[in-house]
């Protein structure tokens, strides 16, 4: 018997809660305007998301671009990956602030 997991299991993820609950963190960050599946950032579309039967598929632009803009695709199949996801947004974010100025 394995000693690392502690005699429980943790929750089972679920995509449509988890991406309830990531829009609203997105929204506290102020800076993004919620528009249908995605954020925008001062009218350029930054972030899409969509919740499957097993994770949410989300997508984050490279730079803010109001063509279309690279993405970077990500997977999040955990509440561990939700919680990243909205890591790195916060970065990206602070990095296209500084970058404006």
């Amino acid at each position: 018997m394995s000693t690392d997991d502690f005699g429980f299991a943790p929750p089972p993820f679920k995509p449509a809660d988890a991406l309830v609950q990531l829009k609203r963190s997105l929204r506290d960050l102020r800076t993004l305007t919620e528009r249908g599946d995605g954020h925008e950032l001062k009218g350029a579309r930054v972030i899409e998301l969509a919740a499957g039967e097993t994770a949410i598929d989300a997508k984050l632009a490279r730079r803010p671009s109001r063509q279309v803009p690279e993405w970077d695709r990500f997977t999040l199949a955990s509440s561990a990956d939700v919680r990243k996801f909205s890591d790195e947004v916060k970065k990206r974010l602070a990095r296209w602030t500084e970058e404006e100025r």
